[in-house]
């Protein structure tokens, strides 16, 4: 099943069921333009063998960055790097995906030069955290738009489809929660206005696009990370709606794909969500994914497509080697110069040793 294809309802054919997650890697220029190093990574794991690749978080307006060398999509100057991005990607076989967001609270105001904004305001221990101005009416009506915008830039430059981020604590995320989201006019409250954002982005970026062109949403089932005040009914609740709206699929960020719901541990997230979206609607699923057994139990569960991180890190063709028997994923810690020969830049690099395990200290 792992190797079968898969057809999502807007007709695009994913070669098998192995995506590349979006990742955080900052290596393109500071302006937002796509980079060599970042094109030269993203197609090394095409030429893996994985099925979809996904962009890392591309910013759709210039006050939502967060990261250094973060990929951009909110201009058309930026189109010609990603169309560049796109075709290489395409010609192994597999289908590209822009993953687009927009930070909020999380965007740095030493890049963005302007304080960031959020649902409502609110203070974080985080070394550096600014606290966020309450989003205007104006705000939210353009990065509605700036998100529709950037989708009509994926698709000219050629990208099968999209990925909105609505997880992981970003702007979105931020308005969905429980407990950021403190306002009480009609995008605060009941979950009804709380997914207003996440329902208006996702409507209008399907209406900027054609209907061969695949439009889904990454969310946060539960609390994990940044992304706080997630509660698991109303995370069903609100990809229930967002298929309503036009989403093609949606990518649960699980941080764990072995572990059940925390609000019912008798539960899988993987099932609950099958179980509420239709037949039609993909499930996309992440977290620590390393072997073909872990990636064949989450199917199994039913999910249609398994998103890698770490382990497309550290083995750029998991693909290609989880069809043979022996094959046993590297999980890390390697050599600085081990990744370099993984299609993996000096900026990077210095990023993933913030994560521990994956690599050693060594230069």
């Amino acid at each position: 099943m792992l190797f079968d294809e898969y057809r999502f309802r807007t007709g695009a054919l994913l070669k098998n069921r192995v995506a590349l997650a979006p990742l955080t890697n900052k290596q393109s220029h500071s302006d937002g333009r796509c980079s060599e190093a970042e094109r030269r990574w993203l197609r090394r794991r095409a030429e893996g063998g994985f099925g979809a690749i996904m962009t890392c978080a591309a910013h759709v307006t210039s006050d939502g960055q967060t990261w250094d060398g973060q990929l951009g999509c909110f201009g058309d100057e930026l189109v010609p790097g990603l169309a560049k991005l796109a075709e290489g990607l395409r010609t192994t076989g597999t289908l590209p995906f822009v993953q687009l967001y927009h930070g909020g609270a999380r965007a740095t105001p030493r890049l963005t030069h302007t304080q960031p904004w959020s649902a409502s305001p609110f203070d974080d221990a985080a070394p550096g955290f600014v606290p966020p101005r309450p989003a205007r009416e104006t705000d939210l009506e353009r990065v509605i738009q700036a998100f529709a915008d950037a989708a009509r830039r994926a698709r000219d430059a050629g990208f099968a489809g999209v990925e909105i981020h609505g997880a992981h604590g970003f702007l979105i995320s931020q308005f969905l929660s429980g407990t950021v989201n403190r306002r009480t006019d009609r995008w605060g409250g009941s979950l009804d206005n709380r997914a207003r954002l996440a329902r208006c982005v996702t409507q209008a970026v399907r209406s900027a696009v054609s209907s061969d062109f695949c439009v889904g949403m990454r969310l946060s089932a539960e609390d994990g990370g940044w992304a706080c005040g997630m509660d698991l009914d109303e995370s069903l609740q609100v990809a229930r709606w967002l298929a309503e709206d036009g989403a093609d699929f949606v990518h649960l960020s699980l941080w764990d794909v072995t572990r059940n719901t925390s609000k019912r541990p008798d539960q899988h997230p993987v099932t609950l969500f099958r179980a509420a979206l239709p037949s039609d609607v993909a499930i996309v699923a992440a977290g620590n994914v390393w072997s073909r057994t872990d990636a064949e139990n989450t199917l199994a569960r039913g999910a249609d497509v398994i998103a890698l991180g770490k382990a497309a890190i550290l083995n750029p063709d998991w693909p290609l080697r989880a069809a043979e028997p022996e094959f046993e994923p590297e999980r890390g810690p390697i050599e600085p110069h081990a990744l370099r020969e993984l299609a993996i830049s000096s900026p990077f690099a210095d990023y993933l040793r913030t994560f521990d395990g994956l690599v050693t200290d060594g230069r």
